[in-house]
């Protein structure tokens, strides 16, 4: 049996890898410590010399050098999360440390975030419960402006793993579904439903606009406010991927000019928002706390996915979520 420890933040640990779950891990490795912080692990790296593989997610530790070092014998890293930004480095690539991580688990409950605010948006939901809360009645029918499900438009930006996902909830309804994807092409086309189209047409031509592209420098405030003041009246836009991917004050100002748009934010940049922001005032902005990934009993989907990796990894099996450098440095 391997040897292994399970190393992430102890807020997360019972959510992420419940009881019984650690315990079926248990039964396949030689789990050697009780669950341990990063900074248990810091103040005692001895802890680390014979460990073989490393259950981890939020919270998890970062393999730099030192920490490379002080665990000799490290081959695999199952990570229990999205991104692996915080807890990758140069060493932990040069080492040739397996990396695995549960970014397609994370997506699900992204991307059925998405349909509902989607579906939502596409019956002028927000804007009828601020108008009725404001006006204390109800407007009068039949509703002309709202585009509803059918034969509406929907725009994805960024075919990733949440993305696709989402392209693949929508394929039920009868929606027009664009996506602007640099790197995508006429197979992904075909395979997820969808017509593939610039950044501008596709803000021009969408009645919902979802965001789900990784933060990258090539990213950073991709989306301005001339995409959001080009938007059909009454249109919705969606973002669940990060807040800096939008040049916030320039949203924030067409927003204030066009009250007919509404837009569904699940992050910011800074996160939360500066308590001045005018995010918490403007009528036709929907803020949530980051609720869009994984949350209560949704991560244990995500150490379940660390389970089924694991166990294709002692059986020599090819690995489902391996992450390799080239794709690390295209992801978020």
């Amino acid at each position: 049996m391997l040897n292994g420890l399970f190393i992430m933040s102890d807020m997360f640990t019972d959510l992420v890898y419940p009881k019984e779950l650690r315990n079926e891990i248990g039964n396949l490795a030689n789990i050697y410590a009780k669950p341990l912080t990063r900074k248990e692990v810091q103040l005692d790296t001895s802890i680390l010399q014979k460990a073989e593989i490393v259950f981890s997610g939020w919270g998890g530790p970062k393999m730099d050098k030192a920490f490379l070092e002080a665990a000799p014998h490290l081959k695999a890293m199952f990570y229990a999360a999205g991104t692996i930004k915080h807890i990758v480095t140069e060493d932990s690539w040069n080492r040739n440390i397996t990396i695995t991580t549960s970014a397609d688990a994370n997506a699900v409950p992204v991307a059925e975030y998405t349909l509902s605010q989607v579906l939502f948006t596409l019956k002028g939901g927000w804007q009828f419960v601020r108008d009725v809360q404001r006006r204390k009645e109800y407007p009068q029918k039949p509703f002309h402006h709202l585009p509803g499900a059918f034969n509406s438009t929907v725009g994805i930006i960024s075919l990733s793993t949440v993305g696709r996902k989402v392209a693949k909830l929508l394929k039920p309804f009868n929606i027009r579904v664009l996506a602007y994807d640099p790197y995508a092409d006429k197979k992904d086309e075909y395979e997820l439903g969808v017509e593939l189209t610039s950044l501008s047409s596709l803000f021009r031509q969408s009645d919902v606009v979802s965001l789900h592209a990784p933060l990258l420098p090539a990213t950073k405030g991709m989306i301005t406010g001339d995409h959001l003041s080009s938007m059909k009246e009454h249109a919705s836009f969606i973002n669940t991927a990060r807040g800096a991917i939008v040049n916030e004050n320039e949203m924030l100002a067409v927003l204030k000019e066009r009250s007919d748009i509404t837009a569904i934010l699940d992050v910011t940049e800074p996160e939360p928002p500066a308590k001045d922001s005018l995010i918490y005032t403007l009528p036709n902005v929907v803020l949530t706390p980051h609720i869009a990934g994984s949350e209560g009993k949704e991560c244990g989907r995500l150490g379940t996915y660390m389970l089924e990796e694991f166990k294709r990894y002692i059986k020599g099996e090819d690995l489902r979520w391996r992450v390799t450098k080239e794709q690390f440095d295209s992801r978020a």
